[in-house]
């Protein structure tokens, strides 16, 4: 099963502030611990939303927002893809991440949509094909 975990951001991260040595230290070995034990697929903390853009999609019109955003808790800081055999296996690692910020933080974990999730919308071939060789049509392994 593969899941996204979501790191929201905080006032720290939407001002740009970088964790302390000590926890970078500390989330380099908890990405060491993923590594070894095969769970991490790929991760990445984002920069603020003061250099992001949104596009609203209105049927065929598409509007660009500027950043910043408002609402830092609606906002995504960084993710991190794991390979794990249930929701149960994520919560437990997801519960030794070390928090980047000195207060309250927050992340989110997601299970992605897979083959049999779309099943109506892919044909049999695609269904049938193994999840780590070509993806089908929709993106989807």
């Amino acid at each position: 099963m593969r899941v996204m975990l979501i790191a929201k951001a905080t006032e720290d991260t939407e001002n740009n502030v970088p964790p302390t040595p000590e926890a970078f230290a500390a989330m380099d070995r908890f990405t060491e611990e993923l590594v070894a034990a095969g769970i991490l697929v790929a991760g990445a903390g984002l920069k603020p939303t003061s250099e992001s853009k949104r596009i609203t999609f209105d049927g065929s019109d598409r509007f660009v927002t500027d950043g910043p955003f408002a609402e830092a808790r609606e906002v995504i800081a960084g993710f991190s893809i794991w390979e794990v055999k249930d929701m149960d296996e994520a919560v437990a690692w997801a519960k030794r991440a070390p928090n980047l910020t000195a207060g309250r933080s927050e992340v989110e974990i997601r299970p992605f949509l897979e083959a049999p999730d779309l099943a109506e919308l892919l044909t049999p071939e695609e269904l049938a094909m193994p999840r780590d060789g070509e993806r089908g049509r929709l993106g989807v392994a």
